[in-house]
């Protein structure tokens, strides 16, 4: 069985400053999408990320791929992890509040579990995981609200496009495992994002024409923090937590990205959440904490040692 790590007060420190670089990032879509496009503002980020990768990759001189089945994953990558979540989470702000995005965004964990158990043998849902995944299945019909499901108008369909976004980070979690073990995650990164920026450049000239250079200083302070912040140094940061504290303890970030970008939006865009969305949030949450195990850790510390 593996033993998971401690999270010391530098790990914890670090693992609240990435909860709350992404949580930002909810709030930085929405600001853009006053001015930009959805198209342009993925382009923007994913872009202004890979070049900045790719300078940390040389400064550090890091041994790069040659193998072109490696950059062929990375174009896969690119589209799993990137252009596709990025652009429905992004259109999806056009019409949901960033806190809800937040919220819907983070049943990422719960698909991950589900998809790893259908594609590899060592993931299988044991009850455990089975009783975090169905809490979290509910949480999310709780945020949504069953009769969204019914009537499908744009703000439902938005939602629905964060679940889609949240599998694909999910398929992407998979496709990684699969294809892009034993490379530098640093190096893996800027590859994705090289892919990304190959697709979203064209899609964004083609979608939404030249990009104008007449912005709001705002605008261009929030796409410069979704390319240099939110993606760039949150990877590298990411991938920090994840050598201090490890995969189960990385997985809180999920639990407390939301919190702040509901706190962030009321604060910047006056955003009002309805009681259904803190219901279904709390419901995600214990369903995350389940799946880690800790929920039936801290039962075990509250009984004390079985009778024998």
């Amino acid at each position: 069985m593996t033993v998971q790590k401690s999270l010391s007060p530098r790990a914890w420190a670090e693992l609240l400053l990435l909860a709350c670089i992404w949580g930002l990032s909810f709030v930085a879509n929405r600001a853009a999408l006053q001015e930009v496009g959805v198209a342009t503002t993925v382009a923007f980020r994913v872009a202004g990320a890979c070049l900045i990768l790719w300078l940390w990759v040389a400064a550090r001189r890091l041994p790069l791929p040659r193998a072109p089945k490696v950059w062929a994953a990375f174009l896969v990558m690119g589209l799993l992890n990137n252009v596709i979540p990025f652009s429905l989470i992004t259109w999806g702000q056009l019409t949901i509040p960033s806190g809800l995005a937040a919220i819907l965004n983070a049943s990422t964990a719960i698909l991950g579990v589900l998809v790893a158990s259908l594609l590899f043998r060592d993931e299988r849902l044991t009850p455990r995981r089975m009783a975090g995944v169905l809490l979290g299945f509910a949480g999310v019909v709780t945020v949504i609200g069953p009769e969204a499901l019914l009537r499908l108008d744009l703000t439902s369909v938005s939602q629905l496009a964060l679940l889609a976004a949240a599998l694909s980070y999910a398929l992407a979690g998979a496709f990684a495992r699969k294809a892009l073990t034993g490379l530098a995650p640093q190096v893996a990164a800027a590859g994705m994002l090289t892919g990304s920026t190959l697709v979203m450049l064209p899609a964004a000239l083609l979608i939404d024409g030249p990009p104008s250079l007449a912005h709001s200083l705002p605008i261009w302070a929030s796409l410069g923090y979704l390319a240099a912040i939110s993606t760039a140094v949150a990877y590298l940061l990411y991938y920090r937590v994840l050598a201090m504290a490890g995969a189960g303890n990385l997985s809180l970030v999920t639990l407390l990205v939301a919190p702040v970008a509901i706190v962030a939006g009321a604060l910047i865009f006056d955003e009002a959440l309805p009681l259904r969305a803190f219901a279904g949030f709390a419901l995600l949450g214990l369903g995350l904490l389940t799946l880690d195990g800790r929920v039936l850790r801290m039962f075990s510390r509250e009984l004390g040692p079985a009778p024998r």
